[in-house]
């Protein structure tokens, strides 16, 4: 099986004559967690865990299984580890209130990497500051790595929280997580591991890892959007007090107090996105019928060549580890003398579909002096021929600039 193939998969790829390099920022849909979404709602649509009738009991297994394939997917302990959010952005705020609130204290420190997504960073910018801690960075040095003195620098004895991306979405940098997860604990602190760019690409193993907290969404890895999930080590999440509350996540409500249900179900309040959590099922499905090995033959062949012909423009400036075993599926460029959005506007027009902006991630740019970048981000249903034609588009967007340029 290669690309070429996987591609036919996809219906949004057959339908539009397109080179889609925004995977990063959501994945498109194979044919296979569409059919598993449409056959929740043509045969067993109802509310799970509600219900003493068939339809609704076969809704609950349905769910229930869904969860048994994610803790089997990242080799957790148990199923009842395993959270369903609507997204990584959820289950990070839910670590940050449920957690953060009540273990943080006066003076404690937070420490999380420069790349991190806004959600890795905003709600532990609110408990910094109703906890009165401290929220410390550990930078990317010149190749665009984080480097184990600047993180043995900021990971000391007051550090409690330690926030990290597996891999960047601007820069694809793949981090050295076992390190970082070791020097944590080494310290006393709790890892919160954002793996939303890296499950879809390579094996995530939690136990091997030995992650204190794991995030990711399921619209990066082929499932619909609206779903994500959250896996916490069992101590962790036995003592945490629900984020949202509502039906489904109580044992008993009284007129004054109420009792919560064990894991996970007190951190599901009210009715969750079942089609997607049918269709996050079927996505690990799809994933395990190609193969992580496939995955990264695929990929890595796909982005060296697209660093090779980018490397040869010299009008491009590329931000990117020069280690090739360190750099994921995602290359952030630009043009020089031209902005992002203009460029991505331009290749739009020819098919080729990119991100331009922050990509959700304003410090990191800020401590790169860029204001924004252009990135493509690759996965298995990209093709060499799509990469020829992000190289053609590119070709004739300088052109057309060229001659207001000095």
């Amino acid at each position: 099986m290669n690309s070429i193939e996987i591609k036919k998969d996809f219906p949004v790829l057959m339908n539009n004559n397109i080179a889609y390099l925004d995977s990063a920022a959501t994945s498109q849909k194979p044919q296979a967690v569409i059919d598993a979404v449409e056959k929740y709602y043509e045969t067993i649509n109802s509310n799970p865990h509600r219900g003493t009738y068939s339809l609704s009991i076969s809704a609950t297994e349905a769910y229930e299984n869904a969860r048994k394939k994610v803790a089997k997917f990242i080799n957790a302990e148990s199923s009842s580890q395993i959270v369903f959010t609507k997204n990584a952005t959820e289950a990070l705020n839910l670590i940050a209130y449920s957690y953060g609130m009540d273990c943080i204290y006066e003076n404690d420190n937070i420490v999380l990497s420069i790349m991190e997504h806004h959600s890795n960073i905003v709600p532990w910018q609110a408990v910094a500051k109703t906890k009165k801690a401290n929220l410390n960075y550990i930078y990317v040095d010149s190749n665009f790595e984080l480097n184990r003195d600047e993180i043995d620098s900021k990971i000391t004895k007051n550090t409690r929280v330690v926030g990290i991306t597996h891999v960047s979405n601007v820069l694809g940098t793949i981090n050295d997580i076992s390190y970082i997860i070791n020097k944590a604990h080494e310290a006393g602190a709790i890892v919160v591991l954002d793996v939303s760019q890296s499950i879809a690409h390579m094996k995530i193993d939690v136990q091997e890892l030995d992650a204190d907290f794991v995030v990711f969404s399921g619209h990066k890895m082929y499932a619909p959007m609206g779903v994500g999930a959250l896996y916490g080590k069992k101590s962790l999440l036995d003592r945490m007090n629900p984020f949202l509350m509502g039906g489904d996540m109580i044992e008993y409500v009284y007129e004054q107090d109420t009792t919560f249900a064990k894991i996970p179900n007190k951190f599901e309040a009210g009715t969750q996105n079942v089609g997607a959590v049918i269709g996050l099922g079927a996505s690990i499905d799809y994933i395990n019928s190609i193969g992580y090995e496939k995955i990264n033959e695929i990929e890595t062949e796909i982005k060296d060549y697209a660093m090779d012909r980018l490397s040869k423009l010299d009008y491009i400036e590329l931000y990117a580890t020069n280690n090739k075993e360190h750099h994921s599926s995602v290359i952030s460029f630009n043009i020089k003398g031209i902005h992002p959005h203009d460029v991505s506007s331009i290749l739009d027009t020819y098919g080729v579909c990119i991100r331009a902006g922050n990509h959700c991630a304003q410090p990191l740019l800020r401590h790169l002096n860029l204001d924004s970048t252009c990135r493509a981000s690759f996965s298995i249903y990209n093709t060499k021929e799509d990469v020829d034609r992000l190289i053609e588009a590119l070709e004739a967007t300088y052109e057309k600039f060229k001659k207001y340029m000095k």
